[in-house]
Parts: C-alpha cells; structure tokens; sequence
C-alpha cells in the first residue's frame, strides 16, 4: 500500500551519491564493491579505456579500412559568381592575389574554385584554380573570360 512517508521525489535533478565502507549492513561495507584482492581491489588502479573483460575489443574484430590522405589534403577556397559581381567592377582581374586583397580569403591559400551561385554582369578577367559546371556555362553564356592557371 502506497503511503505519504514511502513516496520518493522522482523529480530529483541527480542521481544519490554511492556511499561505500559504511558497514557490512549497508551493502557496500568491508570490500566497498571492489571484489577480493588482485590489482582492482588496490588504491591507483584504473581500467584500461574500452576494455571488455578479455573478449576479442570491438576495434580489432572490424576490418581496417584504406587509406586516408586528409590530413595532406590541400583544400581550395570558394567563391561565388554573385559576389564578384558584389566586389569587384568592369574590367578588374579575379585572381588570387585581388581576392586576397578584398577579404575573400583568409589564411593560407592553395588557390580558388569559382562556383556558379548567383549571376555576373560584369565584364572581369578571371584567373582560378577551378570552376565548377554551372560557373562555367555562366561565364560562356555571359562570354566573360576566364583562365584556370
């Protein structure tokens, strides 16, 4: 039967601490759920990071997996037809160095994609790295010239 002084506060924000070595009658006394002897029951002791127990870990049953180059990766920076039409006026040279200078690129640069968001009027040489698709048939249709160095 369900009474005042047996209903507990499930709204408790935290979980109660774990009192250990408090006497055999509490549960938790004498060996404090440390087992008998060997290295666990020792001050100092921790378990190894994604041990389990002695069976075959997880990460040497899955099979390695190629070669990742990420990290030698050289990423290029991108920039949009709509804004070299924002930035720039008729007869300016788009390349690295006046992108620099405009404040489309920070930090070290392995060059430029040119990609084809936007519409662009003006009539600008531009030098990049690359340039996707869509940018490009823009660029023809607009007959703008371009050069990927």
């Amino acid at each position: 039967m369900m009474e005042l002084h047996s209903l507990e506060n499930t709204n408790r924000p935290f979980k109660r601490r774990k009192r250990v070595g408090r006497g055999i009658g509490s549960g938790r006394g004498k060996t404090c759920t440390r087992g008998h002897k060997g290295a666990g029951s020792r001050a100092g002791w921790k378990s190894r990071e994604r041990y389990e127990g002695g069976q075959l870990p997880l990460y040497r049953k899955l099979p390695g997996r190629g070669f990742n180059n990420a990290q030698f990766q050289r990423r290029l920076h991108t920039v949009n037809l709509g804004q070299i039409e924002e930035m720039f006026a008729d007869g300016d040279v788009v390349n690295v160095q006046t992108l620099h200078e405009a404040g489309f690129l920070s930090g070290p640069s392995y060059g430029v994609k040119l990609l084809g968001n936007g519409e662009l009027t003006k009539k600008v040489t531009i030098e990049v790295g690359a340039i996707s698709k869509q940018a490009e048939e823009k660029l023809n249709k607009a007959k703008i010239s371009y050069t990927i160095v």
